[in-house]
């Protein structure tokens, strides 16, 4: 297990998380022709909301992010990247363990990822099953109960 804090995310993290998700997604949205320098970051900028959002500080940086936003019939874990460099030493395994541990709610986890994308292994790791998906999107339910 991954040595990590999750820190409260202020509204100033956004500009670098917004290059994070460029660096992270863009290898799986080149892969499906999506990838578009300006609407990578736009996108995220639009949605953001550090309320939901936590930055993970691992080895003495912010070594990524996830957000967990509640709906009535799920929470939504997005945004959640892990720098290039942290990735493959289990720290996006013991994030998501530790988030979805750490709920008392009764709702299940629900999430979208990219076709193709190496992530969707480590979401069904974590319990997660294929709930619909098309020719970009993945959406995925945790059967898991926290």
């Amino acid at each position: 297990m991954a040595d990590f804090i999750l820190r409260p995310c202020v509204a100033s993290d956004a500009a670098w998380i917004a290059e994070l998700r460029a660096v992270v997604m863009r290898p799986d949205l080149e892969r499906l022709g999506r990838f578009d320098p300006v609407r990578v970051r736009e996108r995220f900028l639009k949605g953001f909301q550090p309320e939901h959002t936590s930055v993970i500080h691992s080895d003495g940086v912010d070594a990524g992010v996830i957000a967990v936003r509640p709906e009535a019939d799920a929470l939504w874990i997005e945004h959640f990247y892990v720098a290039p460099a942290h990735q493959g030493k289990g720290l996006g395994g013991s994030v998501l363990r530790h988030v979805m541990e750490g709920s008392a709610d009764h709702r299940p986890f629900r999430l979208d990822v990219l076709q193709g994308s190496p992530a969707r292994r480590l979401y069904e790791r974590h319990g997660f099953v294929l709930e619909s998906e098309d020719a970009i999107d993945v959406f995925m339910v945790s059967t898991a109960t926290p």
